[in-house]
Order: structure tokens, then sequence, then C-alpha cells
């Protein structure tokens, strides 16, 4: 890279003051979501310069370094580790040390444990500085076709149901467009929950396989996606965007309820539901047991 680039290349000052690696600097380095290419040049001279190098999963870590043909120290730091090794991360900063902190895939702190670490290091004024790239969050959001100027990133939802079904309640009327992260292991379950919570109308963009041979963008509704996986099964690590809520939703929702309780479900099927979660929904939109309204179902 020429440090020499003047801000009359490219309508921007490229610093080569800020591209120094400085000791007792931590430097969060974002990493490819999938293709390699995507790793910037700055990014590879810290990776290169620091004294040492933080990683998800030292593993996968070294895989990425290996390619690159770069030997450091490396020291695990993970949620069940981050309390212990963010002490022995920042006493290494404290004496001088620079570190690079960097994720499995993606921006280091985003739905990570890297956010502790940058906190420790502010409460103990070490500095902290970015080197930008890769966010599945953000990439996701740049290819849903759902509208990008306001949004909300929830990452992953809680694996159990009762406080998934809760913090979905809370999201049910946000107008802004909302990002989560899932694992293939979770995704029915999820979707499923989403479906009946914020109406299988409801657009939903799945991305999966981001910035690889085989990237996937599946746009569809909350009702469409349940049906879609109901005949396949998920595979990879998704990124969920979903439409906000609209300010008319109250008034089709009482249009729904003046159907009869049979057009009320048959709606829901309609939109690709099974039958026993157009019920499950039909009956939270009129506010009854799900009983009441399966019982008109089982007097046939």
């Amino acid at each position: 890279m020429n440090e020499n680039l003047t801000d009359l290349d490219f309508g921007v000052e490229i610093s080569p003051e800020k591209n120094k690696v400085v000791g007792g600097t931590l430097y969060l380095v974002a990493t490819p979501v999938g293709n390699l290419a995507d790793l910037s040049a700055r990014a590879v001279k810290v990776l290169s310069e620091v004294d040492f190098i933080a990683a998800e999963d030292t593993r996968n870590s070294m895989r990425l370094l290996s390619y690159l043909g770069i030997q450091k120290p490396m020291v695990s730091y993970f949620e069940h580790n981050k309390r212990t090794h963010g002490e022995l991360i920042c006493s290494k900063l404290l004496a001088g040390e620079s570190c690079a902190l960097i994720t499995d895939a993606g921006t280091p702190a985003i739905s990570d444990p890297g956010e502790d670490i940058v906190a420790l290091c502010a409460e103990q004024s070490i500095p902290v500085t970015s080197i930008p790239g890769a966010c599945a969050a953000i990439l996701a959001l740049t290819l849903s076709a759902l509208p990008t100027g306001r949004f909300c990133f929830e990452g992953f939802l809680s694996a159990d149901k009762k406080e998934r079904r809760a913090r979905l309640e809370r999201l049910k009327g946000d107008d802004r467009t909302l990002i989560f992260h899932e694992a293939p292991h979770k995704l029915k379950a999820t979707l499923a929950d989403m479906c009946e919570i914020f109406g299988a109308e409801r657009k939903i963009s799945l991305c999966r396989e981001l910035t690889k041979l085989n990237e996937d963008i599946h746009r569809t509704t909350l009702g469409g996606a349940v049906a879609h996986y109901e005949e396949n099964s998920p595979r990879g690590e998704y990124v969920l965007v979903i439409e906000g809520a609209d300010g008319e939703t109250s008034d089709e929702k009482n249009d729904l309820c003046s159907l009869s309780i049979e057009e009320h479900v048959e709606h829901y099927v309609s939109l690709g539901m099974s039958q026993k979660d157009a019920i499950k929904t039909a009956a939270r939109d009129r506010g009854v047991p799900k009983n009441d309204v399966y019982m008109v179902f089982a007097k046939k």
C-alpha cells in the first residue's frame, strides 16, 4: 500500500501516521465474513505489525493468518473467558504492547464479547481504534430490498422460547427495519414465533453465505418463510432482515377480525402458514384462547 497517497487521489485524506501501529493500543480488525478478498490492505498491515492477536477461536484465526503468511503470538478471547483474558490483554496493553482483536468473521464488538474489552480499555484509558471492514448485518441490510434509513440491530434472540417471544413482543410495533442473527438449528422456531407475533404478511429477507460463491438472499413474507422451511432444511448461519411495523397494522387486524373465524384462519393459510399456526395467529388477533378457534374446526 502506498502511504504517500494524498487527498487528491481519492477525495479523502490517507494519513500515514494513522496507519502506523502504536504500542499500548487495541486494534479492532474486521475480518471477511466469507470472501478473503474483502480483507483490506490496512487490516493486513495491522495484523502483521501488532505484538499479539486476540481471537475468538484461535484455530479458525490461525487458518486466516497462515493464508496471509503472518505468525504472531495469540490469546483466545471469547464469551466464556472474556473476564480473565480481558484483564490479561489489558495488562499487556498497559505494558506497552499492541494487540489486534479479531472475531471469526466480521467486525469485533458487534454482537460479540469484544464490546466488553472495549469498555474495559475505556475504563483504563487504553487507546482503541477500529480497522473497518465487513459486517454481516450491514451487508444483509443493503441486500434486503427493505428500507435502510432507520434500522435496529438485535443480534441473536434468546434460545429460551419465553424470553424470545417476550423480546419479539416488545419489537412488534417498532417501525424500523429489524436485523437478527440466527443459527440453522433455531431458525424454524424463531420464524414460527416471528410469524405469530409480527404477522404472516410482514416482509423478510433471509440472507446466508454472504460474499461466498453460493450467496443466497431469499425475499419473502414471514408466512412464506415458515412454509419454505417446512419443506427445506435450514443450512448455514442466517441474517434475518424484517420489515418494520406498518402504522396500518391495527386497522388490518380489525379488518381480519370482522371476518368469520374460518375466513380469518384461511387468510393466514393462503399466506403459506400451516393450519396450526394460522389458528394460533387468528386467536391472537382476536384476543381469544387458541382452543376457541380450534373448536370451530373440530366441529366440522
